[in-house]
Parts: C-alpha cells; sequence; structure tokens
C-alpha cells in the first residue's frame, strides 16, 4: 500500500491536536474535525502555539512551522472527512461518544478500505470495532501526552482487525515518527495495565495522610529516577481521564487496585482536573 497521504483527526484537545500537529510536521495532508465552530477555533489555536513554541526553542524552522500549518485544514462536519485514507479518533475517553464518532465516519467514509483507528486508552476496542460495518479495519492506535515528545503509540489489534490493517497501521506509525509496540485487546493494554496501579496508589497514599504530593512525587523522582512524580503525571493527564481509564479497568477486571479513590473522585466533582484546570494536587499558572 502507498504512505498516507490524507489523514483525519476527530477532536483537537490535547492528544487530537498533537497527533495531527505530528502527522502535519511528517508531510501528511490533515483535516481535523471539531464538535462546533468555537472548538475548531481553539484548536487551530492549540495547534498553533505548539509550532509556535518549537520555532522558539528552535526544534523546527519558520518555514517547517509555515508548512505544517498549511497542511492543516479544520472542519466541524465529520462528512468533510469522506476522502481520508485513514481517521484517528481522539474525542473524550467515553464508550458512547466514541462509538457515535466511529459509526458516523464509517457511513461517511468513501473508501471501504480506509481505516479507522481509536486512541482510546482503556475502551477495549473490539467493542468499537463491532459497532461499525467494517470490523476488520478499525484498531486501537494509543498515543502518549504530549504528543510531538512522546514518541510511544500502541496498536491494539481488536479480535476482528485484518493483518493488513495491524500492517498498514504500523506503517503510518513509521510515517510518524513513532515507535509502535503491539497490545493485547485488554483494557489498559499494556502501559496503563502497569502504570495505573502506581498512580491510584500514590492518591491512596495522600488520602490516608501517609505522605504529601511533593514528597510522594519527589521521592519517585529523585529516589527512583522517574522524571515526573506520579501525581505530577496524574495532572498532566487529567485527573478526569484518570478516572475514566481506571473505571474502564476496573469494570472489566474487578480488581480493588483498579478502582478511583474516594479522594480522586472528590477533585473531579469538583474541577480540580489538574494541569488544564489550573489546580490538581498541585497548583498551576493559568
Amino acid at each position: 500500500m502507498d504512505p498516507v497521504t490524507r489523514l483525519g483527526v476527530v477532536g483537537c484537545g490535547l492528544m487530537g491536536s498533537g497527533i495531527a500537529e505530528v502527522a502535519a510536521r511528517n508531510g501528511i495532508d490533515v483535516r481535523v474535525a471539531e464538535a462546533g465552530h468555537d472548538a475548531v477555533e481553539a484548536g487551530r489555536r492549540r495547534i498553533t502555539a505548539s509550532l509556535d513554541r518549537g520555532v522558539r526553542r528552535g526544534k523546527l524552522t519558520e518555514q517547517q512551522r509555515d508548512e505544517a500549518l498549511a497542511r492543516l485544514s479544520y472542519t466541524s462536519d465529520l462528512g468533510d472527512l469522506a476522502d481520508r485514507q485513514f481517521v484517528i479518533e481522539a474525542v473524550a475517553e467515553n464508550r458512547a461518544v466514541k462509538t457515535d464518532v466511529l459509526r458516523t465516519l464509517d457511513k461517511a467514509l468513501e473508501d471501504p478500505a480506509a481505516i479507522l483507528a481509536t486512541n482510546t486508552s482503556s475502551i477495549p476496542v473490539v467493542d468499537l470495532a463491532v459497532a461499525t460495518e467494517r470490523p476488520a479495519q478499525v484498531i486501537g492506535m494509543h498515543f502518549f501526552n504530549p504528543v510531538p515528545v512522546q514518541r510511544l503509540v500502541e496498536l491494539i489489534p481488536a479480535l476482528t482487525t485484518d493483518q493488513e490493517t495491524v500492517r498498514r497501521t504500523l506503517d503510518l506509525a513509521r510515517q510518524l515518527d513513532r515507535q509502535a509496540i503491539q497490545a493485547p485487546d485488554r483494557s489498559g493494554f499494556v502501559v496503563n495495565a502497569l502504570l495505573v496501579p502506581y498512580l491510584l496508589s500514590a492518591v491512596r497514599m495522600v488520602e490516608s495522610g501517609a505522605a504529601r504530593p511533593d514528597d510522594i512525587d519527589q521521592g519517585m523522582e529523585l529516589g527512583c529516577a522517574h522524571p515526573m512524580g506520579p501525581l505530577r503525571l496524574l495532572d498532566l493527564i487529567g485527573l478526569d481521564t484518570a478516572q475514566a481509564v481506571a473505571e474502564s479497568m476496573y469494570e472489566e477486571f474487578k480488581e480493588p487496585l483498579y478502582a478511583p479513590p474516594a479522594l480522586l473522585r472528590r477533585m473531579v466533582a469538583a474541577g480540580h482536573l489538574g494541569r488544564k484546570s489550573g489546580r490538581g494536587f498541585h497548583i498551576y499558572d493559568a
């Protein structure tokens, strides 16, 4: 198969904007879809600001930034993705929302061989694949935040995914200059199955009063050489996203170590979501 030259990305939050930026920087024509005009403009600003930071930090030239921007287009109509060879959805980590998006894309795409990838971090891919008329062309493609920095992507074939889809998705990962690993189609895949219990253990330590957030984070950064402590990492991921991932994993395995602690639920209810809200386990500038 030829390389992907027309990519669609649905969702332009932290993950979707990062995926779109990386694809545009690697020479791919990218069309980004968001829910409405305001969301489209917010996504456009997010990607432009990220590319501008790349120029200021010497990672991109002004010409490279301008060329990447020229490869990006935006829409609020999923029907405008009809000509795409490959579409990655990066909407909210919600089974019903993702299912609705994939069903709509399935009907909109003109090419019956076009691939639909879901950036889910915890929902079993087969549950999403069977909601479409092309389950053989549905696969998980889990990127990590921030996408322009983190080179890993987990490829998650469902029981219904054919080998040609796996091969083409691996080729796209290479086009995007990502390092791919293949993960089982089970909630949490590889990385989150190991990471989430660790993060939730840190929350329980705060909840019980055993240690303060700063001490926990410094302990893991300075004592274990982690680049970021578990609570700062939760703030970066977003506490609402972390709760959704934990709930999905607990739903599948019923293991107590995956159950979201009460403190995490209370912080989400209070709107203390981490960096994106300015407050989580730590305080951040607006």
